[in-house]
């Protein structure tokens, strides 16, 4: 037996600075795939940003290059290039090359601040492959390049000038993240959101490698924010409830509008920062609006005496709420700050919007019993509900079986390794039956297209067969009975044909856990399958495509003298098992996408578009995008 190897203080290691952060890169960003690409861009952004919060910058340029690249340009102060006392280093250089560096931390220089940390630039310095920084400050323009957070340049200066502020330049390292692209679709949905939450603030976006540009001001603020996320719906009252104010030190902003949809949409927000997962700023909000209402309606007479009051789950349907507050010292949990913990908030924000709102109603009086009356039956139909899954339930109990009858259920009971294919018609699911690992892979075939429960409440989708099915296999609840610890498949995987029906059953399916489990999205568990849409065989050569650019280069490959014959797949059913194994559900083989919420407003937007009610918004979708579209089934 080997002796065992020597440890001693010789083995630790220590991570020096920026090197830390190319080492780990996930502590700081969250992950190195997406969503941490674009987390770089916000860090700088957020620089700006506090610039405009204090009202030193009027507008924010942000320019996608063709190079990979993106420049983010303000008229702000400027990063100061005075030496540091601490370090003699010009401060521009100590911000972008030191951990924890920044204006941010004394409140001297900003009483309000999203990038509290400190590590914003510095970290975005070590994740590019290069960076260069421009500061226009004093009358001189500055400049330094730096490579992999490392300085390559002095700060030199480069002349005067007359103006001012701030251009950071990088390109992210393309050795530190599994994808380089920056996506249009979601830094406009930040920067929208941003312009939003900041009146009168102007953030150009533009893509050089498209051509787009797009400006986003708007000078009402969170009222045009709520009418913007309301925009294709029907509206309860016609002018949103405005209610904004300071109080100790917090500024408080808070928009309200009704609608006749049967979801609820509240974007949160603490010093600009999105907390999608609420805080304390949410819970004060919800207290006063359910105080506010139920005094206000026994004022009006609303209720009989004996009638109970309505509850904060009554008042939710239909609800579209932005909540803004800006504070000197937030408490998120968390790095990625999803959720506000200052406990003093609660209370802050109760109060100031309880007496705001009771305001808006003595002197708006009317926007009252349509909200009443709209509470009153979203209380019925989630008691209707209630029934509904508790028949659900007690079916399950008095035949014995928890899991539908179509389900073929796999044989491990390790939730962590077990999948689900949800598969339309049964002739897929003969074929995924028979082709699958039944050890780990359950399929789960739908006869026909599940409700749209975008124009559903809770209550009439639970009668739906289909949908039953689905939350029975599934077996972590819905609602208000979400359980994931009870979710029997880690792994929720859709699978359709690849032609018009296909798409919409998968629309339906998308649909319906966004609107009634989203946990599964956001706890990354719902994903949808990519089967080839040709199958190429030359000879005793095949070679499946997933794509027409697949096929093209496929198909030049062979040149003009060779045979080949070339199937396009319209169905599942159209592949015998041992076909639908290989291209569609073996693990080593598969292409899948894990589907995620990236711009949740944008999000949102496209299915009150796609699934809502209204024609018009569709038609105009459809003709402002029918030029993208990649696969056209006629």
């Amino acid at each position: 037996m080997n002796a065992p190897a020597q440890y001693s203080a010789s083995d630790i290691q220590i991570l020096e600075g920026l090197e830390a952060v190319r080492r780990r890169p996930s502590m700081y960003i969250g992950d190195t795939g997406p969503r941490g690409l674009h987390h770089l861009v916000y860090e700088v952004v957020d620089n700006a940003i506090d610039e405009a919060m204090a009202g030193f910058c009027s507008y924010i340029n942000i320019t996608l290059h063709g190079d990979g690249s993106v420049t983010i340009e303000d008229d702000g102060r400027g990063i100061p290039v005075d030496p540091h006392p601490a370090t003699g280093r010009p401060a521009a250089e100590v911000v972008l090359t030191k951990l924890h560096a920044g204006g941010k931390f004394d409140k001297k220089a900003y009483q309000v601040s999203g990038g509290l940390h400190g590590v914003g630039v510095s970290v975005v310095n070590a994740l590019s492959r290069w960076l260069i920084l421009t500061v226009s400050r004093n009358g001189n323009r500055w400049s330094q390049r730096y490579e992999k957070g490392t300085p390559v340049t002095d700060l030199t200066l480069e002349g005067a000038t007359d103006q001012r502020g701030t251009k950071v330049q990088f390109q992210p390292d393309e050795t530190i993240f599994s994808e380089t692209t920056l996506s249009w679709e979601i830094l406009s949905g930040r920067m929208r959101e941003l312009a939003f939450l900041n009146p009168g603030l102007a953030i150009v976006l533009r893509d050089e490698r498209t051509e787009k540009e797009k400006t986003f001001c708007y000078s009402g603020g969170i009222g045009s924010f709520v009418e913007y996320l309301n925009k294709g719906k029907t509206t309860l009252f016609p002018v949103p409830v405005i209610v904004e104010g300071e109080k100790d030190g917090v500024v408080i902003a808070v928009g309200l509008q009704y609608n006749d949809t049967y979801q609820e949409r509240v974007f949160a927000y603490a010093n600009l920062i999105h907390t999608i997962e609420g805080g304390t700023h949410v819970s004060g909000f919800r207290t006063a609006l359910t105080r506010a209402i139920n005094e206000m309606a026994r004022r009006q007479k609303l209720f009989k005496e004996k009638d109970p009051n309505l509850s904060g789950d009554d008042l939710k349907e239909g609800l579209t709420a932005v909540i803004s507050v800006k504070l000197p010292e937030p408490q998120f949990e968390g790095q990625t700050k999803t959720k506000l913990g200052n406990g003093e908030i609660k209370g802050l924000v109760d109060s100031l919007f309880y007496e705001g709102l009771l305001n808006f109603m003595e002197e708006k009086p009317e926007i009252l019993r349509p909200v009443v009356d709209n509470a009153i039956k979203a209380r019925q139909a989630r008691e209707a509900a209630k029934k509904a899954r508790e028949l659900v339930r007690r079916k399950s109990a008095m035949t014995g079986l928890d899991l539908p009858g179509k389900l073929a259920d796999c044989s491990s009971r390790k939730p962590e390794e077990c999948e689900v294919y949800i598969v339309e018609g049964d002739s897929a699911g003969g074929s995924a039956k028979q082709g699958r690992d039944r050890h780990f892979q359950a399929i789960l075939p739908l006869r026909g297209k599940i409700l749209n429960v975008e124009k559903a409440r809770l209550d009439k989708a639970l009668s739906n067969n289909e949908i039953r099915t689905i939350i029975q296999a599934l077996g972590c609840g819905i609602g208000d009975d979400f359980d994931r610890e009870k979710l029997r498949y880690h792994r929720i995987i859709i699978m359709t044909d690849a032609d018009v029906d296909g798409a919409h059953i998968r629309t339906l399916l998308l649909t319906f856990f966004y609107r009634f489990m989203p946990e599964i999205i956001e706890q990354g568990h719902l994903y949808a399958a990519q089967p080839p849409l040709y199958r190429v065989q030359a000879g005793k050569e095949v070679t499946y495509c997933y794509s027409e650019k697949e096929l093209r280069e496929i198909t030049a490959a062979f040149g003009p003298n060779r045979k080949y014959g070339i199937q396009r797949y319209k169905g599942l059913g159209e592949m015998n098992p041992q076909q639908l194994w290989e291209t569609t559900m073996d693990p080593a083989r598969r292409i899948m996408k894990r589907v995620e919420i990236g711009d949740a407003v944008s999000v949102d937007e496209y299915f009150t578009i796609l699934m809502g009610d209204k024609v018009e918004p569709r038609r105009e979708f459809i003709e402002t995008h029918a030029m993208e579209v990649r696969n056209l089934d006629i």
